[in-house]
């Protein structure tokens, strides 16, 4: 088994946790069956990658044994934005019948997290992704792990897709906001219909939650109320500014006390200057 050490995005912010928490609960939701998903979109560059390494973080991260495959064996980008290291074997190897699937398992930095990069580009992506060796691998890999997370070219461009999806327990499709057009969405989701794949949902992704439209108004108005009520939950608190001695301020029920102290204090002398006259009369 090889060994590679991930470069993740540490800064990420509460929203953006919260998003991938959202998506693998709903996952989950979708039934203890569902154990190998499939990640695709409509076109390049709106976001799948990214997508499907965060949903097996986040599985991960919540104590599940879990597998990202690389399935993209045409033009992969996984390898280059975030392992660092050098991978021998990937999934074009084993599929092929060169080395076997533990041979092109990568072990990460991250616990109870392990990849399978894509290899050397095949002239024959689909073909590969048809045969019996890549059916066998994943039948192995469900007793093996408890998620399966697969990233695929995207399926308005080629097949490859709808050819995994095939063999999988579901599909979740990314889609780009406001770049992505409804007749398009639906053809593609056809597709996956007639491959028999059970859609468990669309990932709205690069969604602008600081602008004037729906979406914005959405982002601001939640933002706003949990930011009130959570404060800086979610964040690393040794990068946030310390409270010197000038910047402490008393909270409110110290000030309120603080200001009504001497009102009381002349109700009392008050009564009392009242309670020695009358006794003097």
């Amino acid at each position: 088994m090889q060994e590679v050490k991930l470069h993740l995005d540490q800064r990420a912010d509460f929203h953006t946790k919260e998003a991938f928490k959202t998506l693998r609960s709903n996952v989950e939701f979708c039934g203890s069956d569902v154990k190998v998903i499939v990640v695709t979109s409509c076109t390049p560059h709106e976001g799948k990658t990214s997508v499907a390494m965060e949903l097996a973080r986040s599985f991960a991260e919540a104590g599940n044994r879990t597998l990202l495959i690389d399935a993209d064996l045409r033009k992969s980008v996984l390898v280059g934005r975030y392992k660092t290291g050098a991978v021998k074997y990937g999934l074009s190897h084993c599929l092929i019948g060169k080395y076997k699937y533990t041979d092109a398992m990568c072990q990460t930095n991250i616990p109870r997290f392990y990849i399978i990069f894509s290899g050397p580009v095949s002239p024959n992506p689909s073909e590969l992704l048809r045969s019996e060796r890549f059916g066998d691998m994943l039948n192995v890999m469900r007793t093996a792990f408890d998620y399966i997370i697969i990233d695929t070219p995207p399926l308005g461009s080629v097949i490859d897709a709808a050819v995994v999806a095939k063999r999988c327990d579901g599909t979740v499709l990314v889609v780009e906001n406001n770049a992505i057009s409804y007749r398009f969405v639906q053809r593609v989701k056809e597709q996956l219909d007639k491959s028999g794949s059970r859609i468990l949902g669309v990932v709205l992704n690069k969604v602008d939650l600081s602008g004037k439209g729906y979406y914005g108004y959405y982002g601001r108005y939640y933002g706003k109320y949990y930011g009130k009520y959570y404060g800086k939950y979610g964040y690393d608190t040794d990068t946030l500014p310390s409270l010197g001695p000038k910047q402490e301020r008393p909270i409110a029920g110290e000030r309120a006390g603080r200001a009504k102290q001497p009102e009381n204090e002349a109700r009392v002398l008050k009564t009392e200057k009242k309670t020695v006259n009358q006794s003097g009369l």
